[in-house]
């Protein structure tokens, strides 16, 4: 088990929790709009947003939070994340937002404390780059963008 930090910004409301996850199974915690004015936020069709969720958090050295869409949002309203999954870098120790877009044909209306998104904690590993003049063959070689096939 991997233990986060969660801090509160200022005029966050914290009735709603910290992140949780809704199963025992389930991989990600919900994440809630956190609005300051408790109102809404209404995304047009195509528009974009950076939506708070009024906390900030301390993610151990080695590890990351991926901030991916809800399947319920994008499924029944074409409301996901512009950049999916999100990366939270364990330096940094901002606020945390949620970059929304409106795939659908409808303008939808974010509420105060809904859930927009979902964050899973994963390892990272980090590489040590070295410039070579060749790489090893394989049997795909450079083949790429539906080079393996389509079924």
């Amino acid at each position: 088990m991997v233990m986060l930090r969660v801090k509160w910004v200022d005029g966050a409301d914290q009735s709603f929790g910290l992140p949780a996850y809704a199963t025992p199974g389930a991989a990600g915690a919900d994440l809630r709009a956190n609005l300051p004015d408790r109102g809404t936020i209404t995304l047009a069709p195509g528009a974009r947003a950076l939506v708070p969720t009024g906390m900030a958090m301390e993610i151990p050295q080695g590890y990351e939070v991926q901030l991916r869409p809800r399947s319920g949002l994008a499924h029944k309203h074409g409301v996901t994340l512009t950049n999916s999954p999100g990366t939270i870098d364990s330096d940094y120790r901002g606020p945390l937002g949620v970059l929304m877009i409106n795939h659908g044909d409808a303008p939808f209306e974010i509420v105060h404390g809904e859930r927009i998104a979902q964050m899973v904690v994963a390892p990272v590993v980090q590489a040590d780059m070295i410039a070579v003049d060749a790489l090893d063959d394989t049997d795909r070689g450079a083949g790429g963008f539906g080079s393996t096939g389509r079924g």
